[in-house]
């Protein structure tokens, strides 16, 4: 089995920070795990890495497509393994799509129903809120990982369910979860209420790094609030402003309130599906003891590799 790091997390938890100081001592290179980052030109809102930040490490699956292109967990899948597989260099996973890292690390085989962009266009007709009541009586399992507001991904578990005769939540629950690589996810933590100074602080810096015009330059180029890419905490609040029904002051006041919410899912969502090392990345004590088991595990793999 090939080896790789994984750094999840919910949101502003300083995810990019660590993986780069685990790149640089691990000499990896670095896949990013995040469904907006894939966007050219979706900088400020997805936190992107900087060109400074990523210095001389490799980064992948960040700025290779259009805003206006579909992305999905089967993509992140077929892309990510291919860059694990056909590599000898070690790598890391680094985000907090907890769906995309489940996909790529386990035996997730993914149905015709799953595969490709497509929806049911007859659903179309249905705001979202109706949407969300539909697939809440079809799949409440699902919906717990869908905010209303994701309009795709509601038509998506919808179009899955209705294609297959079975609700998305329990066509994963048939697969066997095994995983294809030797893993080990190190979560980053830390106490809530300094998390959420940490997304507050965040929002704010990206109002000041330009954001409202990240958002106006978009828009220009003909990216709409329907396109995959807007869908995003930090794009999809803005749909408001521009139709004049929001302050931007309301609208970086949501930003605030769903990504402290998104945090809040990330954590659910990760105790129960994944095997998570977690450590408070703001106690320097707890930080260098993970350093230090990466480090053990990533000799350990190393030797049982060379026998």
């Amino acid at each position: 089995m090939k080896k790789v790091l994984v750094i999840a997390g919910p949101t502003a938890a300083g995810k990019t920070g660590f993986s780069l100081v685990m790149a640089e001592k691990l000499n990896a290179e670095i896949i990013s795990g995040d469904s907006i980052q894939v966007y050219k030109g979706l900088d400020i809102g997805s936190g992107k890495v900087t060109k400074e930040e990523m210095g001389d490490i490799p980064h992948h699956l960040i700025d290779i497509l259009s805003p206006k292109d579909s992305y999905s967990s089967a993509d992140f899948q077929h892309m990510a393994r291919e860059i694990i597989d056909n590599t000898d260099t070690p790598m890391i996973i680094c985000g907090g799509t907890g769906l995309y890292l489940k996909a790529c690390l386990y035996d997730y085989t993914f149905n015709k129903e799953e595969e490709g962009p497509s929806t049911d266009p007859a659903l179309e007709q249905y705001s979202n809120e109706e949407l969300y009541e539909m697939l809440r009586k079809i799949d409440p399992v699902q919906l717990q990982k869908i905010h209303v507001n994701n309009r795709k991904r509601l038509m998506r578990s919808l179009t899955i369910a209705q294609r297959s005769g079975k609700a998305q939540s329990e066509i994963e629950r048939e697969q066997s979860h095994e995983m294809v690589y030797d893993a080990f996810i190190a979560g980053c933590t830390m106490d809530r209420a300094k998390l959420h100074e940490r997304i507050n602080r965040r929002v704010d810096m990206m109002f000041e790094a330009g954001l409202k015009q990240e958002i106006e330059r978009l828009l220009e180029e003909g990216v709409t609030f329907t396109d995959a890419s807007m869908q995003g905490i930090g794009y999809w609040e803005w749909e408001a402003y521009f139709q004049g029904n929001m302050s931007e002051d309301e609208v970086r006041e949501e930003i605030k309130k769903h990504s402290r919410q998104f945090a809040k899912r990330q954590y659910t969502w990760f105790n129960h599906q994944m095997p998570v090392h977690w450590f408070d990345i703001s106690d320097e004590k707890e930080t260098k003891n993970m350093i230090s088991e990466i480090e053990a595990w990533h000799k350990h793999v190393l030797r049982a590799e060379r026998n």
